[in-house]
């Protein structure tokens, strides 16, 4: 395990910095405050800036117009945007993109991955929003009738649903293995529920009634569910980590220009071991982060490794530092800001609202605890 980022590593976050460096902290109302209150779509102009930037196509092979790279690149990228909430399916599509071209067969990958890359095809997950370790949680049942399948089954809190153009769908089919159904939003028998997210987000209930999907739209490869759950698990650590350090960052400049008795307040000796604290908490979120991306680079390259535990155990370890740490934060700079903080001119309010639904998305700290449990449990009776 190198912790030390290659250069195409770095240069990828250079770009990341470029694009996103011109965009504010996201403008739409917490629904907390204004009820009701959603995103109708994503960053859009955005979106193309970075399909420009080839940030799209960051993961996929260069036969796709990709630059090859790997999750640690990506979650590089997705900690960038994070640190100024851009309003983007990123971690979904990319996600749903990589998992494509790591287990999908070569056709499929041709069709579809120069559309990602050029941000004409936008991809999203019905992950449920649980840790999915056991196929029981799965809410979609798949049935195969020759080369065709059909789905039924209802996902709950899909992100960007209604504006993306494939749903990736994870499935229980009748031999107990998970496939991956690829479903297009206006397909036969799909209905949308709107939902919204704490952050605000266009969330929806994805409902499949009798959905018939060709052979060559489900992806039946072992592992591929199990590895695209870990990646938006571990991506989600990284969007977690670059909130966490913008907020610690408005934190320490906010107390540096603040007075009180004539000193700031960034001075005293409460303030400055609470955001000590908070940068601890930072440090391991990110060695836990970039520790799990290793894990997932390492399996998705088929190469060995010493760990006595599986990946899982791993992204299990980085889930519960984000969701814990990522909270810690932005209830310190609550704490710290006073009364400031509250005030919904300034941004960090946004970031408080966004940590929350990092904190819970794809499993909170209590599920992964008793996911890594689990695993401890049977390597020590293994």
């Amino acid at each position: 395990m190198d912790f030390t980022f290659t250069e195409e590593q770095q240069a990828a976050v250079e770009a990341a910095k470029a694009v996103f460096s011109g965009v504010a902290p996201d403008a739409v109302p917490s629904p907390a405050l204004t009820p009701g209150a959603v995103a109708e779509d994503f960053d859009r102009p955005l979106w193309r800036k970075l399909a420009a930037a080839d940030l799209l196509s960051l993961v996929l092979d260069p036969r796709h117009g990709g630059a090859g790279l790997d999750p640690v690149a990506l979650c590089l990228v997705l900690r960038e945007s994070a640190k100024v909430l851009a309003r983007l399916p990123l971690l979904e599509t990319t996600a749903a993109a990589l998992a494509l071209r790591t287990y999908a067969p070569d056709g499929l990958c041709d069709a579809l991955l120069p559309r990602v890359g050029r941000g004409e095809l936008v991809l999203t997950v019905a992950s449920n929003g649980r840790t999915g370790h056991e196929p029981a949680q799965l809410a979609v049942c798949a049935r195969q009738d020759g080369e065709d399948w059909t789905l039924d089954g209802t996902q709950t809190a899909v992100p960007w649903a209604q504006n993306a153009d494939l749903i990736v769908v994870p499935a229980l089919a009748g031999d107990d293995r998970t496939i991956l159904a690829l479903v297009p939003r206006a397909h036969d028998g799909v209905t949308l529920a709107d939902q919204v997210s704490t952050s605000g987000e266009r969330y929806a209930e994805v409902r499949l009634d009798s959905v018939r999907l060709t052979g060559r739209e489900v992806l039946t490869a072992d592992g591929a569910w199990e590895w695209l759950r870990d990646l938006l698990a571990t991506g989600t650590c990284a969007l977690a980590l670059g909130l966490g350090e913008s907020v610690l960052r408005m934190t320490g400049e906010y107390t540096g220009k603040r007075e009180q008795f004539g000193f700031p307040v960034a001075t005293f000796q409460a303030v400055a071991v609470q955001a000590a604290d908070r940068y601890i908490d930072l440090r391991a979120m990110a060695a836990t982060l970039w520790q799990a991306a290793w894990r997932l680079t390492a399996s998705q390259k088929g190469t060995a490794t010493t760990s006595a535990l599986p990946r899982a155990g791993d992204v299990a370890v980085a889930k519960i530092w984000a969701s814990e740490g990522v909270r810690r934060v932005v209830q310190t700079a609550q704490h710290l800001h006073g009364g400031f903080g509250a005030d919904t001119d300034y941004p960090l309010h946004r970031y408080h609202a966004w940590a929350k639904q990092l904190e819970l998305s794809l499993g909170p700290a209590a599920a992964h605890e008793e996911t890594l449990g689990d695993l401890l449990a049977a390597h020590a009776l293994g």
